[in-house]
């Protein structure tokens, strides 16, 4: 399996998104700004993530996106299907015409089989894992900042642990 920028920025930016959601929607500039993927890009990916129902959008000033359900509902394989991403180890597409048509049309490679148990396996594991498990991950190993109050001085120090 080849998984293409299509996918991985999708799944970037609804990692930011489960990350940064908050009362107010999340705008599309903003994760394009955190994570360095082109705003029209995003919003190509974002349309098809809504028409899936992955993420709801919310128009006019103060708008943008929030979850369209809670974020151990969504796994990673829901994010690749609605953004059009082949989860596809066959050179055939999964079409059992692996030989091409010019050699033997319908025709299955030797491997064919391999390659589709390969498939399963790996939509079953981005299926198990949600995008809780993930903005989780990406949380606990973020440096966390810790408010101190100084006895002396009415000043709050930050400290990086």
């Amino acid at each position: 399996m080849r998984l293409t920028t299509k996918g991985r920025f999708a799944v970037t930016a609804m990692i930011d998104l489960a990350i940064n959601q908050r009362k107010v929607p999340i705008t599309l500039a903003e994760i394009s700004e955190r994570q360095g993927i082109s705003l029209s890009y995003l919003e190509q990916l974002f349309g098809k993530l809504r028409r899936h129902n992955i993420v709801d959008s919310v128009r006019g000033p103060g708008g943008g996106y929030n979850l369209g359900r809670d974020a151990n509902k969504i796994t990673v394989a829901d994010i690749i299907i609605a953004v059009d991403e082949p989860i596809d180890a066959t050179q055939c597409g999964g079409k059992e015409n692996c030989l091409g048509h010019e050699v033997a049309s319908g025709k299955r490679c030797m491997t064919h089989d391999l390659w589709t148990n390969l498939n399963a396996k790996m939509l079953e594991f981005l299926d198990s894992v949600s995008l809780q498990d993930l903005a989780n991950q990406q949380t606990s190993q973020a440096p966390q900042v810790v408010v101190m109050h100084n006895q002396h001085h009415s000043n709050l120090i930050q400290e990086q642990v």
